[in-house]
């Protein structure tokens, strides 16, 4: 695959990694009105990065031992939709400790 292709393949996991992640926030707040308790949401998030981190190693495993069956681009995507989904994970990780401290700092 040239670099054009790589890019747009890039932009596509991108926009599916956002698109899921919307997705889930939406879940979220429709669970949120059903009984769903955050904590729940909160770790189905970090199951799913999770297992994303995983999928891309076992991946990255798989390409370097020469596997015909995995390719470049397949790696690479994984490797990026897991980095996407961490770093979208470490951002709600710091708003939350952010509004955690605001609301600790509040005068009663």
């Amino acid at each position: 695959m040239d670099k054009v292709g790589l890019n747009v393949a890039l932009q596509r996991s991108y926009l599916l990694e956002s698109t899921r992640m919307r997705g889930n926030a939406a879940a979220g707040a429709s669970g949120a009105a059903s009984g769903t308790d955050f904590s729940q949401a909160l770790k189905s998030a970090l199951d799913q990065v999770n297992s994303a981190q995983t999928k891309a190693r076992e991946l990255d495993t798989q390409f370097q031992m020469g596997n015909p069956a995995v390719s470049l681009e397949e790696t690479v995507l994984a490797s990026q939709s897991a980095s996407l989904g961490f770093q979208t994970l470490v951002s709600t990780r710091n708003r939350l400790v952010a509004a955690y401290n605001e609301i600790m700092n509040m005068q009663v």
